[in-house]
């Protein structure tokens, strides 16, 4: 199993969410499918932004920050390339450092009931 996690910037999520949805791959209420539990939270980066309109700045972190979604799934080992893909066509903005699409094993789960 893989963990997907994108940092996506926030006028974007969106599209990548319609992109993930319209894939195929992630069913939310399906069993067996091959990509579940996805999450989106929103998360602050602390750097400029080339995007002036993207910027802010943060009176909590005393420095300017950049606001973003951070996007998490878990997925099958046969899918997880194709959705990094997916993700990262969808969050594109043509700005460099507009995000970052990471892929990592899952070594061990443990279900909570």
């Amino acid at each position: 199993m893989k963990e997907i996690k994108a940092f996506v910037r926030q006028y974007r999520i969106a599209d990548v969410l319609q992109a993930v949805r319209d894939s195929g791959l992630y069913d939310q209420g399906a069993t067996g499918s091959s990509c579940y539990n996805l999450t989106v939270s929103q998360v602050q980066r602390p750097l400029a932004s080339d995007e002036a309109d993207q910027q802010h700045y943060s009176l909590d972190l005393a420095q300017p920050i950049v606001a973003e979604f951070r996007l998490e799934l878990v997925c099958t080992d046969d899918v997880a390339n194709a959705l990094a893909d997916i993700i990262a066509k969808a969050a594109r903005t043509g700005q460099p450092e507009a995000g970052w699409v990471f892929v990592s094993d899952i070594q061990h789960v443990v279900e909570i009931r």
